[in-house]
């Protein structure tokens, strides 16, 4: 390991991995290769606080100073709340959350995992409809005040297990389309016979002549049958599974309905909303999500895509 991604392991170790890229890096990690690459200062980090950047300048030998305003402020730790009765179950904010902290299916309304949620704000701007409140859980206590270092722990393993499910649904979907592309890969014709016919054509010779009996010995037995595809069966199996579980979600959503308790603003929502609904199931497909009606749990009706 090299001596700047030794120090990059430490200063990551220091950052309260809420993911938020609030210092305007892809995450915690990223923004801690670019200090100690010299790429960025040290108090780019609102959820960290003033603390935070004590905390980094005594790793690194540096002054204390004060939290880049442009960044952000340090605030009071919040949640994500969705109102699920405005929810229309578009997976945009399932699929925004970094550490799998949304429950939902697409279609059907979306909740919160608590203690999961680092107050990223990250589920806030895709929601088409507002549905999102981050909502301040933990008094007038900010920074490193508001967060522990088991949180943050817990914070990392999450972001990294959402990261190697994003890495493993990829290479199942490139698995996918190659073996799916060297299925319907055009074959070479067949080189032809020797006297210029078709193999497949029949000599004249061949041919019993009209009224003569038919023997076993003058015809040629039939052609065995093809073998079975094995993908094609596998793909009819995997397709009665979604089927099935798609009739699940429909007989949920049914009676989620029947109590109250299902979205409520699905039918006439206005154009701009439908096109990002639109958009975002485009995207699902284009990732190979299609299939997965939870983004982000691994069951349909319980985390993995959004309000």
């Amino acid at each position: 390991m090299s001596e700047v991604s030794a120090l990059a392991q430490r200063i990551d170790a220091l950052l309260p991995q809420t993911q938020c890229t609030k210092c305007g890096y892809a995450g915690c990690r990223p923004y801690a290769d670019a200090i100690a690459s010299g790429q960025a200062s040290y108090n780019q980090c609102p959820p960290g606080g003033a603390e935070g950047v004590k905390r980094l300048a005594k790793l690194l030998g540096r002054p204390v100073i004060p939290l880049n305003p442009e960044n952000g402020a340090a605030r009071p730790r919040p949640r994500a709340v969705i109102d699920e009765s405005l929810c229309i179950g578009c997976t945009l904010c399932l699929q925004a959350c970094p550490v799998d902290a949304i429950v939902g299916a697409a279609k059907l309304m979306h909740t919160v995992i608590e203690d999961r949620c680092t107050g990223c704000d990250l589920c806030v701007p895709p929601c088409p409809v507002d549905c999102i409140d981050m909502v301040p859980v933990t008094g007038e206590r900010t920074g490193w005040d508001a967060w522990s270092q088991t949180q943050a722990d817990e914070a990392r393993a999450h972001f990294e297990a959402h990261q190697a499910r994003l890495a493993k649904d990829k290479a199942q979907r490139e698995a996918r389309l190659a073996a799916r592309a060297a299925r319907v890969a055009p074959r070479a014709p067949d080189a032809p016979s020797a006297t210029g016919a078709a193999p497949d054509t029949p000599r004249i010779a061949d041919v019993p002549a009209a009224g003569s009996p038919v023997s076993s010995s003058s015809t040629t037995a039939p052609a065995s049958l093809p073998m079975v595809d094995e993908a094609a069966a596998a793909a009819a199996r995997k397709q009665a599974i979604i089927q099935a579980a798609l009739e699940r979600a429909r007989q949920k959503k049914a009676a989620l309905a029947a109590e109250g308790r299902g979205p409520k603003n699905t039918e006439n929502v206005s154009a701009a909303v439908q096109a990002q609904i639109d958009e975002a199931e485009a995207r699902r497909k284009r990732l190979g999500l299609a299939e997965h009606q939870d983004a982000a749990a691994p069951e349909a009706d319980t985390p993995s895509g959004d309000a």
